[in-house]
């Protein structure tokens, strides 16, 4: 089930952080990507996309608040940085060839910007 073993001080470096939706909008030209304006504690927004748009409506997801990685370094995706990366689990359908995509949320009560350990 696990690719690879990963040790302890390598898994330390990743900064998982709650993250609020301030907005989100399809990507123009692309049939995979949302673009997420996000407050992620510091004051500045971040903008992460994700290829999720065959399971999420945009409209649904603001003021959600969810899981991303934070430290990755940036990528421009469409001509978009990324800057970041959204934690969601996927799962295979029963008797399909299909799978299904949820993102990781979290309690609303969580402030953005709040580490997990």
């Amino acid at each position: 089930m696990f690719e690879e073993a990963v040790d302890f001080d390598t898994f330390s470096k990743s900064d998982f952080r709650a993250v609020k939706v301030k907005a989100c909008a399809a990507v123009p030209k692309s049939k995979k990507l949302l673009q997420f304006t996000l407050d992620d504690g510091t004051g500045t927004d971040r903008t992460i996309l994700s290829g999720i748009h065959a399971f999420y409506e945009p409209e649904d997801l603001v003021g959600k608040t969810l899981i991303a990685i934070t430290n990755l370094p940036p990528r421009a995706m469409m001509g978009i940085e990324s800057c970041g990366m959204l934690l969601s689990a996927v799962n295979n359908l029963k008797d399909s060839e299909g799978e299904e995509l949820h993102l990781l949320m979290v309690d609303d009560h969580i402030p953005a910007g709040a580490k997990l350990y």
